[in-house]
């Protein structure tokens, strides 16, 4: 019998037969130790190194020196910060000879197969340890290419930020890299001082001798008569007397003020300024638009604030890392005929369209925009989460999270858990149009990742379902588009089998040409919830219809459970029921039997299966109340998302009467949850016993062996969040109707409790 810590330590030991309790300590732990932490805003020049679709950073010197000497060297370098120890898998492909090192020693030299084959790609692990890590490569100049690609495998989901090295660069996003050398040169530290070494490091940080003499509006858009472009800064006002503040200045055209989005000054003509203005104590948003006017000279304003004769300071009005000395960031420019709305004007969020074109935030330095990043939780190659916040990070194992904690919070009676919930989709979904653009601008996002990428279930169904769930909470605008976008790609674009089966193509990827169990889940409830906010019936038709279809391939009648993973290219099912495939299964069929109507011709078959199915799981319940990791075989550790998707399903299949014979279910779905109270979540609201993020394979060892248990998984906070509310209102349901369990109604019910 698994144990993960003593009987003391257990949260049934601590609160017995509370469920609520429970309920709270899981939900408050989540969310004290995942606090709301926005990106991380950073300086990106754009003339830097960018990343390909796949988000390997694209070194390709030959292109960017094309007449660099034969044999001469240049080197790229870059810092990676570590939270804790992790590992990670990294690729390289080689344009010519490359030599890599992570924290000075020697990780790769290439071969002479890797830099001929155009296709060659090595996979490397690298242990990050907790600070500062370095990346440094050599890379030789060749007739055959010069440069590799470099990145993180599965970029979208093992997320690697790069910084830029050195002293005078600290805190900007990137990597450096050198000018061609004729001669080989020694990694420098990285964490001292640029000007102490002979490398021209590029991309250059600061404006050439000739733009220096150019005012801000003028280097940074070029002269453009007739159009215009706005500044944005926090005024700093210490003055508690209420005195006006004093604005002067001088412009090369007409000038518009707004302080905290109120016009407060109108210049209408060419040179000097000066205006007294209110503004409140503290920091306020201090907004300038600038005309360019060809006939007053170069395209300039300068602005200082004073208050009873005392200057007042002028700061970023984003927390931007790098851009130490910078006081404005700048935006445009926008055609004569083009007007943003201002309150967009003063938020980062948003991309501006200046006519034909988007714009962003930029600041007054070669190329440099401001660039938010996703930097909270890292995940290893066992999606083994961080120390760190989760907040503000798409991914499927977090869209079951805040699924969990809306449930939790509207059980409990507890709006502060449902907002936290509702708070964390909307810091995806309000960056969605941004991390568009940033993809076009820069080949691949830095936030929001999956969702933009979009190629497989994995990337939207799940996260795109609690989403539609958070929308009765906050109606936030920016989730139906993104919601119409998803449902599109699975109803229009996402790949089927012949018969219409959802399954992964995955060309030239170990899942190639498969189908998964778990695409159950990464589609079908979405397609519930699509259809119940859009009223598109034929969304969850297709939900139904799936579950048809995936039974035919995944079914295995001898068990009456579920084979993972059905592989077309030899032709057969693994065999393997792995336990939270399962899970997956059966938590997504109540979500689709819930929604179907009574008429529905699709019902009565589902309901059949979801009768065999829970027969299947029933037979397999260990002693412990636990389900194995693969459920046939006992040998196999017992796994906690598993068990806790089995008593979510059980005790809906209770709730909403859909059982034959409901008495077996309501005890196996109480065994179940104690067996978690007592023997996965500690007394502290920690989750243990969660399997690992999963691929699949045709031996039951794969998954005993290989997908260890990982504490704290989001593969399971959510799902023992939602497996005790769905057992406390089967509880509750049935002290309500006075009845035994087997004399439950078998009709239809769909009242929340």
């Amino acid at each position: 019998m698994t144990t993960y810590f003593s009987e003391p330590q257990s949260m049934y030991y601590r609160f017995g037969e509370d469920q609520d309790q429970v309920l709270k300590v899981l939900a408050e732990r989540y969310i004290g130790a995942n606090a709301q932490a926005d990106f991380v805003y950073r300086v990106f020049q754009k003339s830097g190194i960018l990343q390909n679709e796949k988000g390997l950073y694209d070194l390709n010197l030959g292109k960017r020196f094309p007449d660099a000497p034969k044999d001469h060297m240049s080197y790229a370098a870059a810092l990676v910060w570590g939270d804790e120890d992790r590992n990670l898998d990294v690729l390289v492909r080689c344009y010519g000879p490359v030599r890599f090192y992570f924290n000075e020693q020697m990780v790769y030299r290439s071969t002479v197969m890797d830099e001929i084959s155009p296709d060659a790609t090595v996979k490397l692990s690298i242990d990050i340890k907790p600070g500062w890590n370095t990346i440094w490569l050599e890379m030789k100049n060749t007739p055959a290419g010069f440069g590799c690609q470099f990145g993180s495998d599965e970029g979208k989901v093992r997320i690697l930020n790069i910084f830029a090295p050195f002293q005078e660069r600290q805190g900007q996003a990137g990597w450096i890299f050198s000018q061609p050398n004729p001669a080989a040169s020694k990694q420098p530290d990285l964490l001292g001082k640029e000007s102490d070494y002979s490398l021209n490091w590029l991309p250059e940080t600061g404006w050439s001798d000739e733009d220096k003499t150019k005012p801000a509006f003028e280097r940074i858009f070029g002269n453009l008569p007739g159009k215009h472009a706005y500044a944005w800064t926090h005024l700093n006002n210490n003055d508690s007397t209420g005195s006006q503040v004093r604005l002067s200045g001088q412009s090369s055209g007409s000038l518009s003020i707004w302080i905290s989005g109120k016009p407060v000054a109108q210049v209408k003509d060419a040179g000097p300024f000066e205006v007294n203005v209110p503004a409140s104590f503290g920091r306020s948003d201090l907004l300038v638009r600038s005309e360019c006017d060809a006939t007053a000279g170069p395209w300039h304003f300068n602005l200082n604030a004073t208050v009873s004769g005392k200057p007042l300071s002028l700061e970023l009005p984003q927390r931007v890392h790098g851009a130490t000395g910078e006081s404005w960031l700048y935006v445009g420019p926008f055609e004569s005929e083009v007007e943003p709305d201002l309150q967009d004007l003063t938020r980062t969020d948003r991309v501006y369209q200046t006519g034909l074109e988007q714009t962003y935030w930029r600041l007054d330095r070669p190329d440099a925009w401001i660039r938010p990043y996703y930097e909270n939780a890292m995940l290893s190659n066992k999606w083994t989460v961080g120390s760190v916040t989760n907040y503000g990070r798409w991914d499927y194992p977090l869209g079951v999270t805040v699924y969990g904690l809306l449930r939790t919070g509207r059980y409990l009676q507890r709006p502060d858990i449902t907002r936290y919930a509702a708070e964390h989709v909307q810091a995806c979904t309000q960056m969605y149009e941004y991390s568009l653009w940033d993809r076009e601008q820069y080949g691949f996002p830095a936030v929001n990742q999956q969702l933009v990428m979009l190629k497989m279930l994995d990337n939207c169904g799940s996260f795109g379902s609690a989403m539609l769930e958070a929308y009765s909470e906050c109606h936030e605008p920016t989730f139906l588009p993104i919601a119409e976008r998803i449902a599109d790609f699975m109803l229009s674009r996402l790949e089927r089998q012949e018969d219409g089966a959802f399954y992964r193509t995955c060309v030239g990827e170990y899942a190639e040409n498969t189908m998964w169990a778990d695409d159950l889940y990464m589609s079908t409830p979405f397609l519930v919830r699509y259809a119940r906010v859009t009223g598109n019936s034929a969304a969850l038709d297709e939900a139904a219809r799936q579950f048809s279809l995936y039974r035919k391939y995944l079914f295995m009648p001898e068990f009456k459970i579920m084979s993972h993973v059905y592989d077309f290219k030899y032709g057969q099912a693994t065999q393997i029921p792995w336990g939270r495939g399962n899970g997956w299964t059966l938590f997504s069929l109540t979500e689709v039997l819930e929604a179907l109507p009574a008429e529905h011709p699709e019902r009565p078959a589902l309901i059949n299966f979801f009768n065999e199915l829970c027969e299947g799981y029933a037979a397999l319940q260990g002693e412990s109340g636990l389900w194995h990791q693969v459920l046939n075989v006992p040998q196999t550790y017992e796994e906690a998302s598993c068990t806790a998707m089995f008593a979510y399903g059980f005790a809906r299949g209770v709730r909403f009467g859909w059982f034959k014979d409901p008495e077996v279910y309501v005890t196996a779905a109480e065994r179940a949850w104690k067996g978690l109270i007592c023997k996965a979540i500690d007394r502290q609201g920690n989750v243990h016993g969660v399997c690992s993020g999963s691929r699949y394979a045709f031996t039951a060892e794969y998954y005993d062996q290989d997908l260890r248990t990982v504490t704290n998984d989001n593969h399971g906070i959510g799902i023992m969040m939602l497996a005790g509310t769905e057992v406390a209102k089967m509880k509750k349901h049935l002290a309500e109707h006075r009845v035994s369990s087997p004399a439950v109604s078998h009709s239809r019910q769909t009242t929340e409790v």
